[in-house]
Order: structure tokens, then C-alpha cells, then sequence
């Protein structure tokens, strides 16, 4: 019964860790795609300038996405 609880556990964590990763790749798409939408820029260079405000800030990239999904949500979708 141990090892069947410690199994689920260990699933349950492992499914958890898949929808975190999901929900983060999400955020990050949807942030470039704003990003490509607004200012007119090609995948590549959305992501860049992703990684770069979130090596420049020392946040995480899905961080910096949830920042810019949520200002642009504020600010109306200008």
C-alpha cells in the first residue's frame, strides 16, 4: 500500500510539473504572438526579445510573458 501511495505521488507530482511546463509554454506563445501582432516582428525575434527582458530583469521568460499578457490586458489590447 506504501509503494502503490508513493507511485500515485510521484505521478500526481510528475503531472503537475507537465501542466506547469504547459500552462508556462503557453503563456510564452502568447506573448510572442502579441509581440508579432503589435510590432510587427517575425517568431524569432519576438522570443529574442523575450529572452532578453528576462535575462535583463533576472526573471523567468514565462514570467516576463505573464507580465506583458497581463499589461497588455490592462491597457485594453492597444
Amino acid at each position: 500500500a506504501i509503494k502503490r501511495f508513493n507511485a500515485f505521488a510521484r505521478l500526481k507530482s510528475e503531472l503537475d510539473e507537465a501542466r506547469n511546463a504547459l500552462a508556462e509554454r503557453k503563456a510564452v506563445d502568447a506573448a510572442k504572438a502579441l509581440l508579432m501582432k503589435k510590432r510587427g516582428l517575425g517568431e524569432a525575434t519576438a522570443y529574442a526579445q523575450l529572452r532578453k527582458a528576462a535575462m535583463d530583469s533576472g526573471r523567468r521568460i514565462s514570467e516576463v510573458a505573464d507580465a506583458l499578457l497581463t499589461a497588455d490586458k490592462l491597457m485594453g489590447g492597444l
